[in-house]
């Protein structure tokens, strides 16, 4: 009985020092999160100029988007790395003009797709119906 009561001591003891620490553990897991992934809405698909989702962030919507029509990025901007939240696949092109002569990715949307470092400087994307 006796060690039974120390054992039983001993688990309460440490399970209050990690219940101690889950808070501090838990908020930091929290505020790195958004940054690690970056911060892309449910029906968006997000841009950023720079990897690992630092840099300018250009965002675009179902709504404001021409499905399955070539979208070229601004003149002189280029993206890195992205997220695609729409629900519909994506896909990303090194031309401007979604040529298929040059590099081109397409991007699963269901459940969403974060991609921190793209294989090459996206100018261009569509989105597709399904």
């Amino acid at each position: 009985m006796r060690g039974t009561t120390r054992t039983s001591r001993t688990v309460a003891a440490g399970a209050l020092a990690v219940a101690a620490l889950l808070p501090a553990a838990a908020t930091s897991v929290a505020e790195a999160a958004p940054g690690r992934l970056g911060e892309c809405a449910t029906g968006e698909l997000c841009l950023w100029e720079k990897e690992d989702f630092q840099g300018v962030r250009h965002t675009h919507e179902l709504s404001d988007t021409d499905i399955e029509s070539c979208v070229s990025l601004p003149e002189g901007v280029t993206a890195h790395s992205l997220a695609n939240r729409t629900g519909r696949p994506v896909t990303t092109y090194q031309s401007a003009v979604c040529g298929t002569t040059g590099e081109f990715e397409t991007y699963p949307g269901k459940g969403g797709t974060w991609t921190p470092r793209t294989p090459y400087r996206v100018r261009a994307f569509k989105i597709w119906e399904r």
